[in-house]
């Protein structure tokens, strides 16, 4: 195992500062600790990972290093994170998954998104005064769509795997039987949520000690109803999960706890694959994640928007930089409040909200001297939320094959409930539907009708796994979480290292920003410069300073060295890189 670190010491340049200045306490510590007189990636020969959770990671690591390819080590992170990182790992939610073929080229899309069951209704998060109800689609048993990660894993594994299914699962298994060491950021995520996760017994009695005591960094927290789920899983495929006695124990505690979930919904989901999008920005190519996921229409139309401007002698976050930075985004979520949804049940105008010549339109709405009130934006007309807790990783193995997966259970540890008997936590992803159009979910996004509630359909959603291409090669594979923020996050990584020719840890590190046309405000992480800041009030824009956004898991492959470089977001606890 041959794996590359980056120096300890050396003088801390003014980038590196403004970037430190973005990140909490913790994470400071860390980049301070790896040597920021240039924030350099990891690197390795053969293969890496870049996940949230470093266990996981690992088990990916050493996945390649037994043989296995991006996708067999892909699978093996996904259900080692629903041990080692519960609160946004999961079999109880979904996501999506881009997968590159090295020998044929092509990039294929696996949606494996959540599904409204065939009980659900358009109205089914309103009160009696036809109010959306916040509380019925966040934290009772309505809150779940039927899960699809495992589903979807099997589907990534069959078509484009070299393992088998159980050997690939047995890490997760002994994880759960085992046990983890509670780490100080799990540790603070259960206090943080105990409220949420004590609302159901299910969850607290995994969760936390006798008598509710909290588990504390260094302690054993064994997942034992996990680890059986696990092995019906390993043992019998998605019938082990969708059929049968934990299938069974699904719907009757969704059902329990206010859902309409049954048996019929669980063995009916389907994974399914769809065509990605795809883009050009400054002749590198965007390859990213179609409806019902926005984040790949929204990444390429921002994209080509930007293109039309002289973006890297503008400076990366100069007041120029960033003023059009923030009126592309709002055009965008705009157009993403009107079109986007589930393509199976509505037509998504891709085709035109990823042409360039749409992006003439929107650089014509776009004043350079002033910002436009998010009032007088609408959206085009043409022939819409994850949050923070979503979690991403990032595979290359040796041959080249790559993996871009994003996956959530939505709210931190989802809906709270645990299916009584299989340690299964749900997510509460039917709030990503339009509970009533026009009305904002929990994180401040508009949906329209193409995004309302309907029995079978797949909720809008905001997560962007992206793989850029460089000359026909895979060049870089990136994502993250952060909710309503996924796309723009991406989206500076992407310009970071393409606009102003940053590394990939630099890319990952810098201060970022985040409008998404309602509410009216422009977002910003601490490390802007005041000079900065006022420039962009005088320009009209309203700031609002934010906590950090994002923990972006990269990696990229150096055209010139052939090595991978890769670099976990510091502004998380616990991710980590890792190569051999």
């Amino acid at each position: 195992m041959r794996i590359k670190g980056i120096s300890r010491f050396g003088a801390v340049t003014v980038m590196a500062v403004a970037a430190l200045c973005a990140l909490p306490a913790g994470a400071q510590e860390a980049a301070i600790y790896s040597g920021m007189d240039r924030i350099h990636p990891v690197w390795a020969e053969n293969g890496m990972v870049a996940a949230q959770e470093r266990v996981a990671a690992e088990v990916g690591r050493d996945i390649l290093a037994q043989g296995g390819n991006a996708v067999d080590a892909g699978v093996a992170v996904a259900f080692a994170l629903a041990v080692t990182l519960p609160r946004a790992g999961n079999l109880g939610g979904g996501g999506f998954m881009l997968i590159h073929d090295a020998e044929t080229g092509e990039t294929q899309a696996i949606d494996y998104r959540e599904m409204a069951p065939a009980g659900a209704t358009r109205d089914m998060f309103l009160d009696a005064a036809g109010e959306a109800d916040s509380d019925k689609s966040r934290y009772t048993g309505a809150a779940s769509g039927v899960p699809g990660t495992v589903a979807g894993m099997k589907l990534a594994l069959d078509r484009y795997g070299s393992m088998e299914w159980a050997v690939v699962i047995a890490p997760a298994v002994k994880l759960a039987e085992e046990g983890i060491t509670v780490t100080p950021d799990l540790a603070d995520s259960l206090e943080a949520l105990k409220e949420r996760l004590t609302r159901y017994p299910s969850a607290a009695k995994i969760f936390y000690k006798d008598g509710g005591e909290l588990y504390r960094p260094g302690d054993k927290l064994i997942q034992a109803d996990l680890a059986n789920t696990l092995k019906k899983i390993a043992a019998e495929g998605p019938d082990g999960f969708y059929k049968g006695p934990v299938a069974e124990a699904i719907a009757t505690s969704v059902t329990d706890a206010g859902g309409k979930m049954t048996p019929d919904d669980l063995a009916a989901y389907k994974a399914v694959l769809r065509t990605p999008v795809k883009g050009t920005y400054r002749g590198y190519e965007v390859v990213s994640m179609p409806p019902p996921s926005s984040g790949g229409v929204h990444l390429i139309q921002i994209l080509n928007t930007l293109e039309g401007y002289p973006i890297g002698a503008l400076g990366q976050n100069s007041s120029e930089t960033i003023h059009l930075m923030a009126e592309a985004m709002k055009l965008a979520y705009a157009d993403r409040s009107e079109y986007l949804g589930d393509p199976d049940f509505v037509d998504v105008p891709v085709a035109a909200l990823t042409s360039k010549e749409y992006a003439k339109d929107m650089r014509a709405k776009i004043n350079l001297a002033f910002a436009t009130p998010s009032e007088q934006i609408k959206p085009a007309d043409l022939t819409p939320y994850e949050s923070d807790q979503t979690t991403h990783y990032s595979i290359i193995d040796k041959d080249g094959n790559a993996v871009s997966n994003t996956y959530t259970i939505n709210f931190s540890y989802g809906s709270g409930l645990v299916a009584e008997g299989t340690g299964v936590l749900m997510n509460n992803e039917m709030d990503d539907f339009s509970a009533k159009p026009g009305v904002p979910n929990a994180y401040g996004l508009i949906g329209g009708d193409a995004n309302a509630v309907g029995p079978g359909k797949r909720p809008l959603s905001s997560m962007t796994p992206t793989i850029v291409n460089k000359d026909g090669k895979v060049w870089l594979v990136t994502g993250s979480p952060g909710g309503a923020r996924i796309i723009t996050t991406v989206l500076q990584v992407i310009m970071n290292m393409i606009d102003h020719n940053m590394n990939v840890a630099e890319a990952s590190t810098a201060p970022r920003i985040h409008h998404q046309w309602l509410p009216d405000e422009l977002r910003i992480e601490e490390g802007i410069s005041l000079d900065t800041q006022r420039a962009l009030q005088a320009k009209g824009h309203v700031l609002s300073l934010q906590e950090v956004m994002g923990s972006t898991q990269s990696v990229m492959l150096d055209p010139e060295s052939g090595y991978l470089l890769g670099a976990s977001d510091p502004r998380v606890a616990g991710a980590a890189t890792v190569g051999y």
